[in-house]
């Protein structure tokens, strides 16, 4: 899944010899070659070396790369904060356990229909065959109480649902590097779609407000790298303001990766024909054709 259809071939490797892909040559002051010389360290004092499923080992060198890659990109190749947020996330995965949240069976009552996990195949100018697509339905929520009143219980859920997306994306077989920090986009990303179908807007229950706080928070702290772009669909034409006002105020290269669509069926238009018939494609429900959380 979301394997790149162009091939690449490096020639050149600053690591041991290895049967599997190879990482190109970086210069000994290349930010990527520095990090790489000093994840180990980072590994040691989170006392937990995975993540995404992937095992950061110098026996393991082109998928450790491949992690350490995206903090340097999520961090404009600033070395020192995307050790800090690696060291961060490593302790985070060791103290949270995701791969674990990933596979929990969730109480049905609370979470039916909130989240999907989809295949979406030819994504006009996509450099992949499949991408990654997780579905947010906020309007499946019958019980704001239910749902988000238990905020430890809802954040096992809603991880949970993000680490079986980045798993879907199977970093652990990629073969193409990611190129370095503004030198071309990284294949191994998915897309997000929030549906505010059926939502109201006019009052933010503050239990809602706070796990969606926390679970921005957490997100985007530990997943770096691993969302191209965001979808906010079946938003009401009167709130579209609020996000031209969050692009405006939000990093260029953050406001980029927004698309607000106020009818769900224009999502076709981003994503092509493999999304479900209620955005516009030609697939069956998200309940029959995507996959969803244990319950």
């Amino acid at each position: 899944v979301a394997t790149p259809t162009s091939d690449t071939h490096p020639e050149a490797s600053t690591v041991e010899p290895t049967t599997g892909p190879v990482w190109p040559e970086t210069a000994p002051e290349h930010p990527l070659t520095k990090f790489y010389d000093a994840f180990e360290a980072l590994v040691s004092e989170a006392q937990h070396s995975e993540v995404y499923g992937i095992e950061l080992s110098k026996s393991n060198a082109f998928h450790t790369k491949l992690i350490l890659q995206k903090f340097l990109r999520a961090n404009q190749n600033d070395l020192n904060k995307a050790k800090a947020q690696l060291l961060e996330t490593l302790k985070w995965r060791k103290s949270f356990d995701p791969v674990k949240a990933a596979t929990e069976t969730f109480d049905k009552a609370r979470f039916e229909g909130l989240g999907y996990v989809l295949e979406v195949e030819g994504v006009p100018e996509s450099p992949n065959k499949k991408d990654i697509t997780t579905f947010n339905v906020y309007g499946a929520v019958k019980d704001n109480k239910a749902t988000f009143g238990d905020l430890d219980g809802f954040l096992r859920w809603r991880v949970g649902l993000m680490e079986k997306s980045v798993q879907a994306l199977s970093l652990s077989t990629a073969t193409t590097p990611i190129p370095n920090y503004g030198e071309g986009p990284d294949p191994y990303q998915g897309f997000q779609v929030h549906d505010y179908l059926q939502v109201s807007f006019i009052r933010r229950d503050p239990l809602v407000k706070a796990a969606t706080n926390k679970t921005i928070e957490i997100l985007g702290r530990h997943y770096p790298e691993t969302l191209s772009r965001k979808f906010f669909v079946n938003v009401p034409a009167i709130m579209g303001w609020v996000f031209t006002a969050v692009k405006l105020v939000v990093a260029k290269e953050t406001s980029r990766k927004f698309v607000v669509l106020s009818d769900g069926k224009q999502l076709a238009t981003q994503l092509g024909k493999g999304v479900p018939k209620s955005y516009g494609g030609e697939k069956p429900e998200l309940a029959e054709c995507a996959v969803t959380m244990d319950m």
